[in-house]
């Protein structure tokens, strides 16, 4: 596997992966991952003629924290600001996850940096609530808030600490530091951005993936102008690993299909 290396991007340290020659590839991992975690998929891509860019997101990996409690759109700003630091005027884009999320604000605010995306078991779907859950979480910040405002401070802490434990999810759990990203990040519906998407995206979605469910890859197909869904049996939410070389023949058919018709039509 490519070692990691160093840059700065607007003062913030970022660990990277670059390597290749070819179609400029900027690879996107999910929460909680880092580079190597798509490097994979980016190392059977190389050969076939991919210059890929494969960034640890900033608060992942070998990068520093953001300097401050950052949105999706802070993220995909970055993005951009990373493919200037590398002289990329347009790249073709890969997000997996959290990177989906990310793929979502791009293609619909920053279309013209991309030609084509794939995004793998996206994120940005808000998954249907529960009244049971929805009565749970109001009656939680009533008597959290409540608490507080008598000046009980450390019972407020304490119902919030058990709450959390009892009912909070693994990702959020584990945010520590990135926690209030964390939130800021997954209760924004991306929807409305998905609808304005304006380059044509291949959704890679795996048949077992419980933490962004098919359904939410099906609507995402149906939201998005120019999208299409392939779904891989048998795999989870990491479906680009689970079906690694079929993973590979897709995107590259996908991608060099833009690069063969950007040369007849430069020849005609």
């Amino acid at each position: 596997m490519i070692p990691v290396t160093t840059c700065e991007i607007n003062e913030i340290r970022i660990g990277e992966r670059v390597a290749g020659e070819g179609l400029p590839l900027v690879m996107l991992h999910g929460w909680g991952a880092h580079s190597g975690l798509v490097f994979p998929l980016a190392e059977r891509l190389i050969p076939l003629g991919y210059h890929v860019y494969v960034p640890d997101l900033p608060g992942f990996g070998e990068s520093a924290l953001p300097p401050a409690a950052w949105s999706v759109h802070d993220y995909a700003a970055f993005v951009v600001k990373y493919m200037d630091a590398h002289g990329l005027d347009t790249v073709n884009l890969f997000g997996h996850s959290f990177g989906g999320r990310l793929g979502l604000i791009l293609g619909a605010e920053y279309s013209e940096r991309l030609v084509k995306m794939v995004l793998a078991d996206a994120a940005g779907v808000r998954p249907q609530s529960s009244t049971q859950g929805d009565l749970r979480l109001n009656v939680y910040k009533f008597v959290r808030d409540g608490l507080a405002s008598l000046g009980m401070k450390g019972l407020s802490e304490q119902l919030r600490e058990w709450y959390v434990n009892r009912y909070g999810s693994a990702d959020y759990k584990a945010a520590g530091a990135l926690r209030e990203i964390f939130v800021r990040v997954v209760n924004e519906e991306l929807l409305p951005y998905a609808a304005r998407v304006k380059v044509s995206t291949l959704l890679l979605w795996g048949e077992n993936d419980t933490d962004t469910p098919v359904s939410q890859g099906q609507t995402l197909e149906k939201t998005i102008p120019d999208a299409g869904l392939v779904v891989f049996p048998n795999a989870g939410h990491y479906s680009y690993l689970d079906a690694l070389e079929r993973t590979v023949t897709v995107m590259d058919y996908f991608f060099k299909q833009s690069a063969i018709s950007n040369q007849q039509s430069a020849k005609n």
